[in-house]
């Protein structure tokens, strides 16, 4: 990729029709491997609760916890549109905290955009962020930190009352100062309608193939979750078998005495060994 990639980038993207390639990852070592591609967007999502720490849901991500990877990850990716995720309680506990953690983001890892999980109650929200100078992505559909109220997740807009609430919630939030929208979970026709509808960027998480672009998590992509999978998740590749198969190997070598051989060992200078050997036998 040449040179850095702006909110302004994924405008032009919409208005030029051409889709916006987005992933979400949580580590430096993984987002080094993303900035060699064209992939445009990295999202630091509190999805990192569950793959990297091995919660059961988004809730115990902290914004500690989110400004030390999201900051690793800038590490990585200086030319990459970064999005930094707002988690649980970083913005429900009122406007200055909202902004002052958002200003944590921007500041302390060089965000981008700042996404919050969005419903009619915060436009408040996002009006302050934005006002205070920061681009906001907002996310609705499914969001995820809901998950003590609803209890599970099914697909969002699935008839039409539903749907057209949510088309005039997607509009509320751009009319409230969002620069883009991500919709995640959303019945494809309606996410299409969003998408049309919109002057911004409409980014699908799960959304169908209408919107202005698509993101997936870097272990989904690489094929290294196991378990339960969304409908819309996707491997494009096998890594999970092969790393199994390359930490077997590993476990098999050290105990056959193959690993470390001579080539992986570092060894002294030439004549070193010698003269050691003759102060030990001088200090015996």
């Amino acid at each position: 990729m040449t040179g850095k990639v702006t909110v302004a980038s994924l405008l032009d993207a919409k208005q030029q029709g051409r889709k916006v390639v987005a992933v979400s990852c949580y580590d430096y070592t993984t987002a080094r491997l993303v900035a060699q591609t064209d992939v445009e967007m990295i999202l630091v999502g509190d999805s990192a609760a569950q793959v990297i720490l091995g919660h059961d849901s988004t809730l115990p991500a902290t914004m500690d916890f989110m400004v030390a990877i999201t900051a690793a990850v800038r590490r990585a990716v200086p030319n990459v549109c970064l999005v930094a995720d707002m988690p649980f309680l970083s913005y429900q506990l009122g406007i200055a905290e909202a902004v002052r953690n958002a200003g944590r983001f921007a500041v302390e890892c060089g965000a981008q955009m700042i996404k919050i999980e969005a419903s009619s109650a915060y436009l408040d929200v996002i009006k302050a962020v934005s006002d205070a100078g920061m681009a906001v992505m907002a996310h609705i559909g499914i969001r995820p930190q809901n998950i003590l109220r609803i209890g599970r997740f099914r697909a969002e807009a699935s008839n039409a009352e539903m749907a057209a609430q949510l088309i005039a919630l997607a509009q509320q939030m751009v009319n409230a100062g969002a620069v883009a929208l991500l919709l995640e979970g959303v019945c494809a026709e309606v996410a299409r309608i969003i998408t049309e509808r919109s002057d911004v960027p409409v980014i699908s998480c799960g959304s169908g193939p209408h919107c202005d672009g698509q993101i997936l998590i870097a272990p989904d992509i690489l094929g290294l979750t196991q378990g339960h999978q969304p409908k819309f998740a996707k491997s494009f590749a096998n890594l999970g078998d092969a790393t199994i198969a390359a930490f077997a190997e590993y476990a098999s070598e050290v105990r056959a005495g193959k690993y470390p051989d001579t080539e992986h060992c570092y060894r002294m200078k030439d004549g070193e060994l010698d003269r050691l050997r003759k102060m030990l036998e001088n200090n015996a």
